[in-house]
């Protein structure tokens, strides 16, 4: 597995691109505490500075813990591809209207009974300070051939279509 590290906006596109590939993510909450709090939470999306955006109530744990200590830890995992993401980063909490407004997502009203206009919709938007990836160069199918053909003819594989690295915005 090789190491390519990425800076700017190669770092934005890498962290835009897995983000938003997996979609669903663990977030988690009250670093400093074991276990860590973690829950799943759907991505609304990365914006062009590589920040990411989740529709949350304000009235929950992760609001309330966020509150008391900012940083916060992401997990994306998209098994299917070979992509994963890690990212730590400092979590702000919006409810004003027009960040509702830009954010909102018809979906999220299976958790808010007024909509976009429920009192305790918030948006929080996670500002990565650092990031991890792991990824493939030749994609899942030539990745899956070469994992095959190493476990077939008894070799073991050097992981050369894999890469890993630090996405530095």
């Amino acid at each position: 597995m090789s190491t390519e590290n990425l800076t700017h906006q190669d770092a934005v596109k890498k962290i835009k691109d897995l983000s938003e590939s997996s979609k669903i993510c663990m977030f988690c909450t009250e670093l400093q505490t074991l276990p860590i709090n973690s829950r799943p939470m759907t991505l609304q999306e990365t914006d062009d500075e590589g920040n990411l955006w989740f529709i949350s109530s304000d009235t929950s744990n992760k609001n309330f813990e966020i509150k008391d200590d900012k940083r916060v830890q992401l997990f994306f995992m998209n098994n299917g591809d070979y992509q994963y993401l890690s990212v730590f980063g400092d979590a702000t909490i919006y409810k004003d209207r027009s960040t509702i407004e830009d954010k909102w997502s018809p979906m999220a009203k299976a958790w808010f009974e007024d909509g976009k206009d429920d009192p305790n919709v918030s948006i929080i938007r996670v500002e990565p300070t650092e990031s991890y990836y792991w990824d493939t160069k030749v994609g899942k199918l030539v990745s899956l051939v070469n994992f095959v053909t190493a476990a077939v003819t008894g070799n073991t594989t050097d992981n050369s279509d894999g890469v890993e690295g630090k996405a530095q915005v």
